[in-house]
């Protein structure tokens, strides 16, 4: 009996967050495995995940020109961000990257302070997208830098929050302690009749253990007691929002799905706005709007490959290689992931379907060296996967050949 060798492989993978976007990933991991297998059907389907890279892929994908606008980032600089306008369902849909306004990777090293940190630039960049005439609005929430709860969005777009003392509170998720008061008589108008639907991950919540300041403070760079400042402020918050926000009614602002998406962004576009979250990959996957079917490609594959930049115990809840090996376990293909760094509860992804885990660390090296070697390095480790890909066939065949 010969060896068996995967000849159509989907490589699905996720971006290695201020390092790499989908594509270059989806590139590096094609290069690495035709090393091994020149003549290997390779299919190359970088996933959107409302994050890094979003805009840009489904510009690729469906066609269409990628605009930029001038915002308010979140650290007060100017930034071009990126959105895309598109006819989807015989409305034209905007589709906006909060990242490319409010994204980590805007956050200078030493200014890593999500209690400082603003969204004012998401809110600047939708109604860049109303001006232009969006009859729909799809903004995708991933790798923000922000812990603000929406409050600088919902600012640019004309409402207003004041302290006890009738003052604006300011920017940045500090300030929410001493909200007390809001406004929104002044929302810009063109948001009347315009739906918006956050694409996000939906396990990610406002408040509590597994809550915006928590889990993703110390990710942004805060501190135990910037952790505990913005726990606090988001509570307060969240009180304010049900209690004053016109969509509130009936909506679990602390733990409700979705809720923590962004740094809070969707308690407050959904409290008043009444933007709906939904999952990333339910709105952009599975509604045709980003142009892949990921279930089709699915079926004819004989290995799926995905990647994320680290993988660890928060990716089962929502991420782009959990996604993946869902999909694939019902089509029972076999998946490998691929990972910047595994860090701690790494080897959990097994439970949801990934057989093969590799890093594409060999050696120890600081983390500014590894964003900078990251395209070969991921070259290098596709080679090493699947020649241990290629080793598990020979020895199924040899031990068919003995028994």
């Amino acid at each position: 009996m010969s060896m068996i060798v995967p000849q159509r492989i989907l490589i699905a993978p996720s971006g290695f967050k201020e390092s790499l976007d989908a594509g270059t990933v989806a590139s590096a991991i094609a290069a690495g495995v035709r090393r091994i297998l020149p003549g290997a059907d390779l299919l190359q389907l970088p996933i959107p995940d409302g994050g890094e890279g979003t805009v840009a892929a489904i510009a690729a994908s469906v066609g269409g020109t990628v605009h930029t606008t001038m915002v308010t980032g979140p650290v007060g600089q100017q930034v071009a961000a990126g959105w895309i306008m598109i006819e989807c369902d015989q409305q034209r849909t905007a589709i906006l990257e909060m990242a490319s306004a409010a994204g980590l990777s805007l956050v200078p090293t030493d200014q890593r302070n999500p209690t400082a940190t603003t969204t004012y630039g998401v809110g600047e960049l939708i109604i860049a997208a109303l001006e232009a005439g969006a009859e729909r609005i799809i903004l995708g929430c991933g790798d923000s830098g922000t812990s603000d709860g929406g409050a600088g969005a919902l600012m640019a777009l004309g409402a207003t929050i004041l302290d006890e003392n009738g003052k604006s509170i300011g920017l940045g998720g500090r300030s929410l302690r001493r909200a007390a008061h809001l406004d929104t008589t002044g929302l810009h108008p063109l948001l009347s009749g315009v739906p918006i639907t956050l694409a996000c991950n939906i396990h990610n919540v406002l408040c509590g253990g597994k809550g915006v300041a928590r889990v993703f403070g110390p990710q942004k760079g805060a501190t135990s007691k910037q952790v505990a400042k913005l726990e606090a402020g988001l509570e307060n918050w969240a009180k304010l929002l049900n209690e004053q926000a016109p969509h509130a009614a009936g909506k679990d602002l602390r733990l409700g799905p979705g809720t923590g998406a962004s740094g809070g962004l969707g308690a407050g576009l959904a409290a008043v706005l009444d933007a709906r979250l939904g999952s990333r990959f339910e709105v952009l996957l599975d509604s045709g709007m980003a142009g892949i079917d990921l279930d089709a490609a699915m079926r004819t594959a004989d290995l799926v490959i995905t990647a994320e930049g680290a993988i660890d115990f928060q990716t089962p809840h929502g991420k782009v290689p959990a996604e993946v090996a869902a999909r694939a376990q019902r089509a029972g293909v076999p998946v490998l992931a691929i990972a910047g760094s595994l860090g701690q509860g790494a080897p959990s992804v097994h439970e949801i379907g990934i057989s093969g885990l590799a890093s594409i660390l060999t050696v120890p090296m600081p983390l500014s060296l590894a964003v900078e070697r990251g395209e070969q390095l991921l070259i290098d480790a596709a080679e090493r996967t699947m020649r241990l890909v290629l080793l598990g066939s020979a020895v199924a065949a040899r031990s068919a050949r003995v028994a």
